[in-house]
Formats: C-alpha cells, sequence, structure tokens
C-alpha cells in the first residue's frame, strides 16, 4: 500500500476538505447547473470549513524578474491549492493539462479540477514539482496578487 506523505501527496489535509465540500455541493445542488453557480456554493461550503477561498483569484506570471501576464483561477484555497470548476458531461484532458501548466507557473504544489455536470462529481488530484536539477532561473515564478 502507498504511503501518502506530504511528499507525495502535498496539502492532503486541505484537498481532503475540498473533495468533502465539493460533495457536499453536489449532494445539495446535483447537476445541470452553471459552473458559477457551483464556485460559489464550494467557495461558501469552504469557508465554512474555515479555509480562506479567494473566488477568481487574478495570479501574476513573473518571468526573469518581471511580470509577463496574469491568469486567473477559479478558486485559489488558503494561498496553496488552486481548484479548477467545471460543469461539463465529461472532462477532456485539455482542462487537467491547463490545471498543471496553473501549478507550475505559480509554483503551487497541489490543484484539483472538479466536474459537477457528471452525475457524480469528478475528481482530478494535479501535483506539480520542481525537479531537483532545475536550476532557479529555469524556474518560472507566479505572485499571487494581492487584493487591497
Amino acid at each position: 500500500m502507498r504511503e501518502y506523505s506530504e511528499e507525495n501527496y502535498p496539502k492532503k489535509e486541505i484537498t481532503e476538505k475540498i473533495i468533502k465540500a465539493a460533495f457536499t455541493v453536489h449532494n445539495k445542488l446535483g447537476s445541470g447547473i452553471v459552473e458559477k453557480v457551483y464556485e460559489n456554493a464550494l467557495a461558501k461550503e469552504l469557508r465554512t470549513a474555515g479555509l480562506v477561498a479567494e473566488q477568481q483569484k487574478k495570479m501574476k506570471v513573473v518571468y526573469g524578474g518581471e511580470p509577463v501576464g496574469d491568469f486567473i483561477v477559479d478558486i485559489l484555497v488558503s494561498n496553496s491549492v488552486i481548484v479548477e470548476l467545471k460543469a461539463v458531461h465529461m472532462l477532456e484532458r485539455t482542462f487537467e493539462d491547463k490545471l498543471l501548466h496553473y501549478l507550475k507557473v505559480s509554483n503551487l504544489p497541489a490543484g484539483l479540477l472538479l466536474n459537477f455536470g457528471a452525475p457524480s462529481v469528478q475528481i482530478r488530484r494535479k501535483v506539480y514539482s520542481v525537479r531537483r536539477d532545475q536550476s532557479a532561473k529555469s524556474v518560472i515564478s507566479v505572485k499571487s496578487e494581492q487584493s487591497e
């Protein structure tokens, strides 16, 4: 049996709370509603569970020490887990690839892709880790934009 340490299962406690909240939302709302409704309901459940949930969080991409653009994640939880939501019949590989890209440029270790459009919540957990042989100059970093 695989051991679930922080190294091979980063942010385990937070992602488990997010998954539990996703099932609560799906049990109450069912499938077939627009994505934004699920986002609002999930953010409410996460806050009730004591987590910080920032919706439509704008993240700046910094390359070579300079900002080169930005992207927006559906929910950033406790400044450490990216949650991307879908309300589609079937998840596509491109959704998973997008989440992995977000993890890479944000230098965050874990993300969840949650689909509320199926009869049961579909969950894809993604982990990103920087290879130890990469130099600091070759890694793209992201700084979260601060709200005022």
